[in-house]
């Protein structure tokens, strides 16, 4: 039993020894200072930056010319509504003219319009969980075609063509 007791005691009773110094007043000599550069950089990160070309939106847009024309063309057909969504920007880096909404359950070709512009895309419909009241996300080439903002949140009319 003393053999844990006794140890256990030492352990407790030198808890407190770092502040021993400051208790009686003894000046601790102070560790060499190094430069700060080097204690804040800290290791490197291995994410590649966006490069500065890639900083605007108009940069990351990877749609073509051909592809904004042809995603504008008014519809050759009237598609059936499927109601209204409120889209925020959806991930950048995922290229093409997409929606991502709770409206659809299958991925299909699809339309938005934006009621404040009356400019309207075709897009891709793509199944996103949750109720149908939910947000959607929206691609940011598809954004910029309707003028949505691509900081605020923006509500859009959605309609499945074909």
């Amino acid at each position: 039993m003393t053999r844990i007791i006794i140890p256990l005691f030492i352990v407790a009773a030198s808890a407190g020894c770092s502040n021993l110094a400051d208790r009686f007043g003894i000046e601790r000599a102070q560790p060499e200072t190094t430069s700060v550069s080097a204690e804040v950089a800290g290791p490197a990160s291995t994410a590649a930056p966006i490069a500065a070309s890639g900083s605007s939106a108009e940069a990351l847009d990877t749609t073509t010319a051909a592809e904004r024309e042809a995603a504008t063309r008014a519809p050759t057909s009237a598609g059936s509504a499927l109601g209204t969504t409120v889209v925020s920007l959806g991930s950048a880096a995922e290229p093409g003219l997409w929606l991502k909404t709770p409206l659809v359950k299958s991925e299909q070709p699809g339309r938005v319009t934006n009621p404040a512009t009356a400019k309207s895309a075709a897009v891709t419909l793509i199944p996103l969980e949750g109720p149908s009241t939910a947000g959607s996300r929206m691609s940011l080439p598809a954004l910029r075609l309707i003028d949505a903002s691509l900081t605020d949140l923006t509500t859009v009319e959605v309609s499945a063509e074909g």
